[in-house]
């Protein structure tokens, strides 16, 4: 095969990547020294709750666009055709619940850590496994995400690897750490219009060369790249219809309903609806978003056609392809290129700083302030911006370990995508079935991970022969989701060819679009079974606000006691009334770092005045006695 052909940034492409540092490093150094200046846990952790929905809805599409992404999608579309433009129908649904189920729950028991849920609805053993469990996810994912843009970059331009890593790395923990929050989000304001403007430059200007967007439809219309609907119902077919369209609603509801980069965005924003406001906004956002790496890559075959740079031998990947492409199309347009990689690391910083803000608030909310409650607020929010940095310079490290990993680069890929699934179904299982208890949580959330995990590594252990010989990157070409199994997306190319798998092949094959809900679904079946042999959770044991009225909503038609004895008459929270107050201003923290509302305070203090002792078992996030939940109910109806 012929050596990888380097092509090389002049002077004003330089320029232009260095004014991306440079600004996001500002936008960082201006909240650090604005505003609060960052002295508290809610200004620096949650932005001060103060966002309003259009820094938020940017912000959301920007996390959800991740560098691999940009790379990914159009040598998707190259390769394989438009069926992949289907995942678009996933996006309604997979915002939609978010937005009127999650958001509604999350935002009225007042938390900071979406975690929290899981000790109001269960117990403290439950949150910290689903603590661990997450920041085991994103440390996996952080080096991935900073290491292989780089990489791509560093083959097809010359571009120094470890410069580059070292320079994303640097920046974008520094305005993290200084500017919190608040910075985070108006940097991915900033980053998501750099990623339009490199992704529209690529595709006006290739377009033109090629002749034209007309001209590029033909040609890829007489390539066979122009898909139809596929209404093949087989799970083990890669992408058709079903998996993209219903297999996507459950990669979505992983990203946008429980993970906590998302969930503490919503958590900013200043009221319940402009929460739900930044979900609507970011539906037509990332359908722009989808279209144009779907252009990006018809464009890309209008110039190549069958013949692509990668079987020419001037590539070794299918992302450096994409880069390759770029460079070609820039070679006479000085500065054009460093736009569209100051795009794709726009699209690193914006996923890793999520993912350092997500991991500091986790770190501090779930494992640091439930032990120590006393903790001062400038000892708290000084620790929070060095878990900041801690979890920056772990990134680093998770960037080298990527570079020496080799094949396992893909594994570590696939982890991050099996994770997702069953936290999904935990809170699932929590949120939509009042009977499941703390034990079926623990065991659904163990079963779902031991699930993912064989099932996953079992596939890529099964095809590790046929892509031995392959480098690192040979064929990660995910759809657009941080939580993603990016290595079965080429690895079950080749099913089609081959006869039908049965028994556990066929699981090994199954479509990397379900394995969401493939996990999800496991944890919730055993989290139920289990939580029917060890004695489900009554009534009078649930904390009001911490389920979803879904089934009482479903089974409107059924008589009061026997809605009682199915646990459906559970209310939703009730939405703040207070005027002029902002969610979250006056809550209450307990011994835990649990969230209490401030009904529940003024509650429990009228408790201890008539029982003239404190409630413990209310400070512990146990279950209250019956009288006591019934009159909390009570009150809370009445607000």
């Amino acid at each position: 095969m012929a050596a990888v052909v380097q092509m090389h940034f002049t002077t004003a492409d330089y320029v232009i990547f260095a004014l991306l540092l440079v600004a996001s490093a500002g936008i960082g150094l201006y909240y650090a020294f604005s505003g609060g200046r960052q002295r508290t846990t809610q200004e620096f952790l949650m932005a001060d709750r103060s966002m309003s929905w259009l820094p938020v809805s940017l912000s959301l599409l920007a996390t959800f666009q991740s560098a691999v992404a940009i790379l990914g999608a159009p040598a998707e579309i190259y390769t394989f055709g438009t069926q992949y433009w289907f995942l678009g129908c996933s996006y309604f649904l997979g915002l939609l619940i978010p937005a009127h189920v999650f958001i509604p729950v999350f935002y009225r028991l007042r938390l900071s850590s979406a975690y929290e849920y899981l000790e109001l609805r269960f117990n403290k053993t439950v949150r910290i496994c689903g603590t661990v469990t997450f920041i085991f996810q994103m440390v996996i994912y952080m080096g991935v995400v900073l290491y292989a843009p780089a990489l791509a970059l560093n083959a097809v331009t010359g571009f120094d690897l470890w410069g580059a890593v070292f320079a994303m790395g640097l920046v974008c923990t520094l305005y993290t750490c200084l500017g919190g929050l608040k910075a985070v989000m108006w940097t991915d304001v900033f980053q998501t219009v750099v990623m339009f403007a490199g992704q529209l430059a690529v595709i006006i200007v290739g377009a033109h060369q090629a002749g034209g967007i007309s001209e590029v439809w033909r040609k890829a219309v007489n390539g066979s790249r122009i898909a139809g609907l596929d209404l093949n119902p087989d799970p083990l077919e890669r992408h058709t219809f079903w998996t993209l369209g219903v297999g996507g609603i459950f990669l979505m509801l992983a990203l946008y309903g429980v993970n906590q980069a998302q969930v503490q965005r919503y958590l900013s924003s200043r009221t319940e609806k402009e929460a739900i406001m930044s979900c609507y906004v970011v539906f037509p956002c990332q359908q722009i978003v989808l279209c144009l790496g779907c252009l990006m890559g018809l464009v890309m075959f209008a110039r190549y056609g069958e013949d692509s740079p990668l079987e020419k031998g001037y590539v070794q990947t299918n992302d450096q392809m994409v880069l390759y492409f770029v460079m070609d199309v820039f070679k006479d347009l000085p500065g054009l290129a460093g736009l569209f990689v100051a795009c794709l690391f726009s699209g690193a910083l914006s996923t890793i700083s999520s993912a350092f803000n997500s991991l500091a608030t986790v770190t501090m909310e779930d494992l640091i302030k439930p032990h120590f409650p006393d903790m001062a607020e400038s000892k708290a929010t000084l620790l929070s911006k060095g878990l900041a940095l801690a979890y920056g310079l772990v990134c680093l490290a998770m960037a080298y370990l990527a570079s020496v990993m080799g094949s396992v680069l893909q594994a570590a890929l696939s982890i991050f995508g099996m994770v997702g699934g069953p936290l999904l179904g935990l809170f699932s299982l929590g949120m939509f079935f009042p009977w499941a208890n703390s034990i079926g949580a623990l065991v659904g959330l163990a079963t779902g991970l031991a699930m993912a995990f064989w099932v996953g590594i079992g596939s890529f252990v099964l095809r590790m022969p046929a892509s031995s010989a392959a480098s690192p990157l040979a064929s990660v070409t995910p759809p657009p989701f941080e939580n993603v199994t990016a290595t079965l997306a080429s690895a079950l190319v080749n099913a089609t060819t081959k006869p039908r798998p049965t028994g556990v092949d066929a699981l090994y094959s199954l479509s990397y679009m379900w394995y969401s809900a493939h996990n999800s679904a496991t944890v919730v079946a055993v989290g139920l079974l289990v939580s029917l042999l060890t004695g489900p959770m009554k009534e009078k044991q649930l904390r009001p606000g911490t389920v979803y009225p879904v089934l009482g909503n479903l089974l409107f038609f059924l008589p009061q006691r026997y809605k009682e004895k199915l646990c459906c008459v559970t209310p939703l929270a009730p939405k703040s009334n207070e005027v002029g107050a902002r969610p979250y201003e006056r809550a209450k923290k307990g011994a835990n770092g649990a969230a209490y509302r401030k009904e529940d305070a003024l509650t429990e203090e009228k408790e201890m005045e008539s029982d003239g002792a404190p409630a413990e078992d209310d400070e512990r996030g146990a279950a209250l006695p019956a009288c006591k939940l019934s009159a909390r109910r009570a009150e809370e109806t009445a607000l």
